[in-house]
């Protein structure tokens, strides 16, 4: 595949990485692929519901998933069955690798979470973060992970910041 491809038909696995083990693997489409940032589709990986609090993930619900191959987090664009946007779930991972059909990535336990409107920014699991371990054992990659948490968080609290990153 060519680094320039945009065949949307193109499916492909998803493979998330945490400590080492596959934490889920989901079947996606390739919406695009500039050689530096991935774009796929994919639906609500899980038969039940995922009740966060501050949103609920549920089957029929649509994810538009950017990862990069040079920066340390995921952008996932969530809507519902009918199309409605619920708002962005950002991951931190080390950067993605894209080879043989299987697009992977790391977690690295921090997340970050954008309601639809804006009204709402969250930094999450950096308790997990802590107890992970990756200061102590991956101080380079603990420093690059916190660094993107602080990068997504300032785009997710300005005016189409964290938009521009998907446009």
């Amino acid at each position: 595949m060519s680094a320039n491809s945009t065949d949307s038909m193109e499916e492909l696995d998803v493979v998330l990485l945490k400590a080492g083990r596959t934490k889920i693997r989901y079947p996606a489409r390739l919406l695009s692929d500039d050689g530096t940032r991935i774009a796929v589709r994919a639906s609500w990986a899980s038969d039940g519901v995922r009740d966060f609090g501050f949103v609920r993930f549920e089957p029929g619900d649509v994810f538009t998933e950017y990862y990069w191959r040079d920066r340390w987090y995921a952008v996932k664009e969530v809507r519902d069955a009918r199309g409605t946007l619920k708002g962005w779930y950002c991951d931190i991972t080390r950067p993605a690798t894209f080879s043989g059909g299987e697009l992977v990535v790391e977690d690295l336990d921090l997340d970050l979470w954008r309601s639809a409107d804006g009204t709402t920014v969250l930094r999450l699991d950096e308790d997990e973060f802590e107890e992970s371990g990756l200061a102590g054992s991956d101080p380079e990659a603990a420093a690059a992970a916190v660094a993107a948490l602080d990068e997504l968080e300032v785009l997710a609290t300005a005016e189409g910041g964290l938009e521009s990153l998907l446009a």
